[in-house]
This record gives structure tokens, sequence and C-alpha cells, in this order.
């Protein structure tokens, strides 16, 4: 079995959002609770709940947090404003997100509450300078991700454990069509969270939970998986030399303290070597 190492020793209360950075062949990820970017081996320490973001250069960043999306420095930690995201609902905060290859940014927002705000949230795209609502009534959206040559979108509300497959207009990369059921988690213990896709279309997930991160072709069945020492595994990213290294992000928040003691890796940012390989993440197009 393919061990996992350690790739940041941070404990993260909610680590979540992993980018792999083509230009700065560099992974950022953040702590949405610590409230935390992280950059390689810097961190900016940001003033809201921020979630997940798209490169938009070698130094600029569209990032998500509650009630906007930012135009954020890497090099000055600063941010300026580009668009408002469900601003005026402030039970609301963002989540799971990804750039598309149309240059399109897709996000998700969900109550402050979690599962405890059923269907509060929804899936927005921001595609040259308006955001849209793709779906609604969500409670958690998460596994937001592209199969490489652009056909489809895949996302999940990771209450309802079902990974839902979107086809896209070749144009312009909107839902096009009826979406259709790509994997049905119900009735498990397996609940679908962050999620990227490699060079062969295979979906790659991270379940929270689980402590685990498996792979699914196009057909949906089971390609392979790769387990990490922390059950509340969040978001995996391919990245490093030839994009063949999956790193993922974990979650210490809600575990009891004497579990913590016993799990001590809980919280930090893993690296596994694989034998898949990735293409570089689209950039966003403002």
């Amino acid at each position: 079995m393919t061990t996992a190492r350690v790739h940041d020793q941070t404990v993260c209360l909610l680590g979540e959002g992993a980018l792999w950075h083509p230009e700065r062949s560099e992974l950022l990820w953040f702590d949405i609770l610590g409230r935390l970017l992280f950059v390689g081996d810097k961190r900016h320490r940001l003033n809201e709940l921020s979630t997940a973001a798209g490169w938009i250069d070698r130094d600029t960043v569209l990032m998500a947090q509650r009630g906007a999306l930012l135009r954020f420095d890497l090099s000055t930690g600063q941010g300026e404003r580009v668009a408002g995201l469900e601003e005026g609902n402030s039970d609301v905060r963002s989540n799971d997100g990804r750039a598309d290859p149309w240059g399109g940014f897709w996000i998700g927002t969900m109550g402050l509450r979690g599962g405890d705000d059923p269907e509060a949230g929804a899936i927005w795209r921001y595609y040259r300078g308006e955001v849209r609502q793709l779906v609604p009534k969500v409670t958690i959206p998460n596994a937001i991700c592209f199969d490489p040559n652009g056909t489809h979108a895949y996302y999940t509300d990771t209450e309802v454990q079902i990974v839902w497959r979107q086809p896209l207009s070749d144009k312009d990369g909107f839902p096009t069509g009826e979406r259709e059921q790509f994997l049905d988690f119900r009735g498990t213990e397996l609940y679908p969270d962050g999620a990227v896709t490699d060079a062969d279309g295979n979906v790659w997930i991270a379940f929270w939970g689980s402590g685990k991160v498996a792979g699914y072709g196009r057909d949906g069945r089971p390609v392979e998986e790769f387990a990490v020492p922390a059950t509340q595994s969040t978001c995996p990213a391919f990245g490093g030399e030839g994009l063949s290294t999956l790193f993922v992000t974990t979650a210490a928040a809600g575990i009891p303290q004497y579990d913590l003691a016993m799990t001590p890796e809980t919280g930090r940012t893993f690296a596994v070597e694989t034998g898949f390989k990735a293409v570089p993440e689209p950039k966003v197009v403002l």
C-alpha cells in the first residue's frame, strides 16, 4: 500500500481548497475556520471565512470567501472585491470551488451550521464578470471538478451522498441538459467531500470521516484508493513533479481531545505518490 507522508505539519481546524498553482509550482490550501491561506511554506491571515481559489496569474488568485469573490495578491496578502457571493445573506459562507476549462469559477455556498441548515446553499458560477446560480437548495456543496475534455462537471451535496455528472455546453461551459447520477453512496458511511480529476478522466474524491481518497473511472467503477492518517479527509489536488502527487487536506474540528491525542496527525496536510497524472488546473479569466 502506498504510504502518505506529511506535506505540512500545521494542524488545520478545517483544511480545504487544495490547489496546485502551475506557474508557482506550489500547493495552496485553506484553513477555513482558522482563517488562513497557505501558499507553499508561507501563510496569509485572512479577515473572513475563505474556502477556495482559482489562479489568475503567477501572483494572483480569485479567492472565495463569505459574501464575496476577491482578486487576491499572493505577494502582498491584499484582496480586491471582484463580485458579491450571496452578500445579502449573512447566514451562509462559501465552500468548495474550482476553475473550469472556460476560465469560469464554480463555487458552492452553505449554511454556517452545515447539516443543520438544510438546503441553505447553492452552487454558483463566476464567468466573465457575472455570478449566476447553477444549482439551488444544496446543503453542503462539494466535489466540484471537471472532466479534462470539458464535456462534464461533477458535484455533490455531501449530506445527500450522491455525486452528480452535469453535461456542459462546449461553447461557454454552462450546464446543458439534465444532470445524471454518477455515484450513489446512500446507505454507506461514505460522505463525498472535495474532488479532482486526472488526465484520464478519473474522479478522485476525499471522503469525510473515512480518511481516504478514492478514484472512480468515467464509468463509475473504482480505480484505486489512498489512505491518510486522519479520518476527516477533505480535499485532494494533484501536483508536484509530473502532477502525479496527490495532496490531501484534513480537518481537526469536532474531534474529541482524547481522540486527537491518539491521532496526532489529524488536521495536517498529506502527500501521496501515485501512478496517476493530472493536467494543470485551468486559470480563471476575469
